[in-house]
């Protein structure tokens, strides 16, 4: 980055990204958020555990704990990272409402909770028991989350605020006052959003959930397998994911009969001896451009791991870098964080796309091998998924290649949150030595 451009991330970009991240409705995303990071460590570790990538581990797990034990470890992961849109919402709501005066945090937060379930679709089985999918309380939820933690707390202070509530005597113990005093509002509330939800069920979209869906089904679909989907698919990938939204499963789910399709053909026409006729794959995009994860932030959780120079992003570094081996993302991603963060935004959008087009010309012009139409599983380290994917060395050193360039674009907004967190925290360190002497 030249010295122009970098000064204008330094003077422009920076003073409006922290005007931003001093607003009330993205402290109370940020903090919100910050609620859901065990709940990922802590699932990051077991869905390792379960999809570690090498058959010998599988089969000696699977010979000492019987065959379904990568379905029991799971149970963890299911616990942790299927609820991360539920928890997001209850703590973005309380955040968010214990920044204005005069309300009950608690009460805004478990109002907005029922909110956002009313907006899940429930799913029935044969037996007629009807029950919340558990997915939808996770990533594929978190949309929801994020839109019903912030607008249905502002109605809710609103309302409050208005004073539509039900004044208890001083005599009532506050739990009781505050919940008394939620009973309007959280009943026009869940009114609002039921109401909405019958009259979604009369049009095309059918439920609250399947908007995000259908409207990004119809540009990504329209384009298909080519460079351009890929290219419009990432960048809605990266674009969901600077909300809190996983951007992969949302876009995988719509691209995902495309790209499969592409990945079939290759593996028969590998079967029959014939040219591999299809660049863009499924493997494709899960082991060359979303290799460490989504944005390619596996270069930058090595980066804050051994050249960080503040204490902060040496301990994100240490927490992130071992899950990015194994392309899961999620501890970088909202323990930076990236999500919601405008000058990390940048390449996190830019570097998916450069990785997109330097892969698809690589294996375009014959550089670099097609990907066979193996299915290579999600969590197998880089370097060894692009030998694997490819049958070849030159998708290890593709992948390589890309390593090497996504660093180059992260590595000047590295450095540039190093300097921002170590100068936090020497003033952090000067305001505590202050407060020691004055006290001596």
């Amino acid at each position: 980055m030249s010295e122009k451009k970098s000064s204008f991330v330094q003077d422009k970009l920076i003073p409006l990204a922290g005007k931003m991240a001093a607003s009330r409705h993205l402290v109370a995303l940020r903090d919100g958020f910050a609620l859901v990071m065990p709940l990922i460590i802590i699932g990051s570790v077991f869905m390792i555990v379960s999809q570690f990538p090498i058959p010998a581990y599988i089969n000696w797990m699977s010979s000492v704990f019987g065959a379904n034990w990568a379905t029991v470890v799971g149970w963890a992961t299911n616990a942790t990272f299927n609820i991360i849109g539920m928890v997001a919402c209850i703590g973005i709501s309380y955040q968010l409402a214990k920044s204005y005066d005069g309300v009950d945090a608690l009460s805004a937060s478990i109002i907005s909770l029922g909110a956002f379930l009313l907006t899940i679709p429930l799913t029935t089985d044969k037996a007629g028991n009807t029950y919340v999918p558990l997915t939808m309380l996770g990533s594929m939820g978190l949309f929801e989350a994020l839109l019903i933690g912030l607008f249905i707390t502002d109605f809710y202070v609103w309302m409050i605020h208005k004073n539509w509530q039900f004044h208890m005597p001083d005599t009532v113990p506050p739990a009781v006052g505050n919940a008394f005093s939620a009973l309007i509002p959280g009943f026009v509330i869940i009114s609002v959003v039921w109401l909405f939800r019958i009259a979604i069920g009369f049009t095309a979209f059918k439920t609250i959930p399947n908007i995000i869906t259908v409207i990004l089904a119809k540009p990504l679909t329209a384009v298909g397998g080519t460079i351009w989907g890929a290219l419009v698919a990432e960048f809605f990938v990266s674009f969901l994911w600077l909300f809190g939204i996983h951007g992969a499963n949302v876009v995988g789910g719509i691209m995902a009969p495309i790209w499969l399709g592409q990945m079939g053909q290759n593996a028969a026409a590998v079967k029959a001896n014939k040219p591999i006729p299809n660049v863009v794959s499924q493997q494709f995009v899960d082991n060359f451009v979303h290799a460490g994860g989504s944005g390619e932030t596996i270069s930058l959780a090595l980066m804050m791991l051994f050249f960080a120079k503040s204490a902060n992003l040496k301990a994100i570094g240490r927490l992130a870098g071992a899950p990015a081996i194994f392309n899961i993302n999620e501890p970088i991603m909202f323990g930076l964080p990236i999500v919601l963060n405008p000058v990390m935004a940048i390449p996190f959008i830019v570097v998916p796309l450069v990785t997109v087009i330097v892969t698809y010309v690589s294996m375009k012009t014959g550089i670099v091998a097609r990907t066979m139409g193996i299915a290579v599983p999600w969590t197998t380290p880089p370097i060894i998924s692009g030998w694997l994917a490819t049958g070849h060395l030159s998708g290890a050193v593709l992948q390589l290649v890309n390593f090497v360039i996504g660093g180059a674009i992260w590595y000047p907004f590295f450095k540039i949150a190093d300097r921002q967190a170590l100068k936090q925290e020497k003033e952090i360190a000067d305001k505590e030595a202050a407060e020691a002497a004055t006290k001596n």
